[in-house]
C-alpha cells in the first residue's frame, strides 16, 4: 500500500486497473505526435496530488514547463517499480523517465543535463546515535531495506565493509521504508536524502545519518538514438540554471524541509492529537467563510500561538492568532476569544491575499499573503520593490525571502517608504508555517473532497491505480468546543 498519497477517485484516472504492467505499445516520436510521453514514479519530490487537489512536484513542473516551451502536449504515465519503469523506457513505450539516477547500467539510454544532486542517506529510530548505528551497520546487524536505484552505493559501501548487508524490496516507496523504521519494523532504511528530508517531519522518532560518500545526480533519461530530444533538453535546463529557474523551482518542494527540528514537530503532533480537536471545526468555518484552506489557517495559528487562546507576545500581539489592536479593532473581534480570534484572523490573511496581485502563481502568492501577515502589507511590499532593484523576481517567494531580511539595513529601508523592519522574521515564519501545513496536509482532512484538476494539455496514466493525494492518513474530528456565533 502507497503511504504518500491517498487514492484518487476513479473517474480522476486515466487508464484502468486492469491494464497490464508490461506494455508493449511502441509510441510515435514526439515531433510527430506532438505529444510528449514521460514514466515518472510518483512520490513528493516527483508527481503527485497536493492539498489544493493541484498536480505537483518537481517533475511535474519542469516537464510541464519544457512541454509548454515546445507547444506539446504530455501524458505521464506512473510507474512503480523503477527497474520497469526504465526497461519500459529501452523498448520505446515512452520518451522521457524523469527523476532518473545517472548511472553507465543502461547502454541504450541516454541521459540530459544533472539539475539535482543527492545522496544516499541512512535513516534509524532516533533512539540509537549515528555512530552506534554505523558499528551495526558496518557489522552486518540490523535489517536494512533499500530501493533498486540506490544499488550502485549500496555495493560501493560494502567494497569496504563486507559484512554490510541489504535487502532489495521492489515497488515500495520511500515513505513506506521510513515508517517502517518508524515502527520498529526494521532497523534500517537507505533512500534519497530529499525523501528523508521531506518524510523525516512526518516521522520526527527516526534521525538520518550519511555513512555513505558518493553523490549521484538526479537527470532525465531517454533512447540513445533520439539526439533531437537530447539537445533541446541540454538548451532548457542550461536556460533554466542561467535564469535561476531551477533554484526556484528546487526552493519551492525543499526550502522549508529543515525549519521545524524533530523536538518541535513531535510537540505538534501531539498537540493535533490534544489540543486541536478543540477547534477543528472553526477553523473548518473560517474556510467557508474565506475559501483559505483551513489546514492553513490552522498552521497560522498554531505558528502564532501554539492554539493558546491567552498568548501574548513582547509586540502586544495576542490571542489564537496574534492580532494587534488596532487589526482586531478594524475586524471588530475579541481577540481573547479563541472562535472570535480564528474568525477574524482568517479574514485578515484574506485581506493580505487579495492585497497580493491575481497574477502571481501560486503557490508563492500565498507565501508572499503569510509574510504580509506577518511583517504587514507595506513592509512586504518594499521588499517587492528592492527585488526588482537588486534585479529578482518580486512575484517569487525563493527570491523574496532572500530580500526581507535586507530591511533590517539602512543601506536599503532608508531608501523605502515604509523603513526599518525586521525582514528575517517573516522569512522564518513562513518556512516554518509551511512545514506545518504540509503536515496537517498529510494527517487532516479538507473540508470537502476535491478530485485533481486535469490541465487540457496534460494526461495522468494511472494503471496500478496507484495512490497520488497527499492527505491519507486522516482521523475523524472530534467534538469541538461550542460558542456564541460573532
Amino acid at each position: 500500500m502507497k503511504h504518500w498519497l491517498m487514492a484518487l477517485f476513479a473517474t480522476a484516472l486515466v487508464g484502468c486497473s486492469d491494464m497490464p504492467n508490461q506494455q508493449t505499445n511502441r509510441i510515435q516520436p514526439w515531433n510527430e505526435s506532438k505529444e510528449l510521453v514521460v514514466l515518472v514514479q510518483n512520490s513528493p519530490t516527483t508527481l503527485y496530488v497536493d492539498a489544493d487537489g493541484k498536480y505537483a512536484g518537481l517533475e511535474y513542473d519542469l516537464v510541464k514547463r519544457f512541454a509548454d516551451a515546445n507547444g506539446l502536449k504530455v501524458r505521464f504515465i506512473v510507474e512503480s517499480n523503477y527497474h520497469r519503469l526504465l526497461e519500459r523506457l529501452e523498448r520505446h513505450e515512452a520518451h522521457l523517465a524523469v527523476g532518473i539516477h545517472r548511472d553507465d547500467e543502461h547502454p541504450s539510454l541516454a541521459f540530459g543535463p544533472a539539475y539535482q544532486q543527492v545522496q544516499p542517506v541512512l535513516v534509524h529510530s532516533s533512539r540509537i546515535s549515528a555512530a552506534k548505528a554505523l558499528d551495526l551497520l558496518q557489522a552486518g546487524s540490523g535489517t536494512v531495506k533499500t530501493l533498486p536505484q540506490y544499488l550502485m552505493a549500496m555495493n560501493r559501501y560494502r567494497m569496504e565493509h563486507p559484512a554490510f548487508t541489504w535487502r532489495m524490496v521492489e515497488g515500495e516507496d520511500a515513505e513506506g521504508l521510513i515508517e517502517g523504521v518508524a515502527a520498529g519494523e526494521y532497523d534500517f532504511a537507505v533512500l534519497d536524502s530529499n525523501l528523508a528530508d521531506v518524510a523525516q517531519n512526518y516521522f520526527p522518532n527516526v534521525t538520518v545519518s550519511s555513512p555513505f560518500e558518493s553523490e549521484q545526480a538526479l537527470a532525465w533519461a531517454m533512447p540513445k538514438e533520439d539526439t533531437v530530444l537530447l539537445g533541446q533538453l541540454s538548451g532548457y535546463f542550461n536556460q533554466l540554471a542561467q535564469d535561476g529557474s531551477i533554484k526556484r523551482l528546487i526552493d519551492r518542494y525543499y526550502g522549508h524541509l529543515d525549519r521545524v527540528d524533530p523536538v518541535d514537530a513531535l510537540a505538534f503532533l501531539g498537540k493535533r492529537e490534544t489540543t486541536l480537536p478543540r477547534y477543528r471545526d472553526w477553523f473548518r468555518e473560517a474556510e467557508q467563510k474565506t475559501g483559505i484552506d483551513w489546514r492553513l489557517i490552522a498552521a497560522l495559528s498554531y505558528q502564532e500561538s501554539h492554539w493558546d487562546p491567552a498568548a501574548v507576545s513582547a509586540y502586544g500581539v495576542r490571542g489564537m492568532m496574534m492580532l494587534t489592536t488596532d487589526t482586531a479593532n478594524r475586524l471588530r473581534v475579541n481577540r481573547l476569544d479563541p472562535y472570535q480570534s480564528i474568525q477574524g484572523g482568517a479574514r485578515y490573511m484574506e485581506m493580505m491575499r487579495k492585497a497580493i496581485p491575481e497574477t502571481i502563481a501560486e503557490p508563492d502568492r500565498t507565501w508572499l499573503a503569510l509574510a504580509a501577515y506577518n511583517v504587514g502589507i507595506g513592509h512586504l511590499s518594499d521588499a517587492r520593490i528592492l527585488a526588482r532593484r537588486l534585479n529578482k523576481s518580486p512575484d517569487s517567494w525563493a527570491d523574496l525571502k532572500t530580500v526581507l531580511p535586507l530591511l533590517r539595513d539602512p543601506k536599503y529601508f532608508s531608501t523605502l517608504r515604509y523603513g526599518y523592519a525586521r525582514g528575517g522574521e517573516p522569512v522564518i515564519f513562513v518556512e516554518t508555517l509551511r512545514t506545518y501545513y504540509d503536515i496537517l496536509a498529510r494527517f487532516e482532512e479538507p473540508a470537502k473532497p476535491d478530485l485533481p484538476m486535469l490541465a487540457e494539455d496534460v494526461v495522468i496514466q494511472n494503471p496500478d491505480n496507484l495512490p497520488l493525494k497527499i492527505n491519507n492518513r486522516v482521523v475523524p474530528a472530534r467534538e469541538p468546543i461550542r460558542q456564541a456565533s460573532l
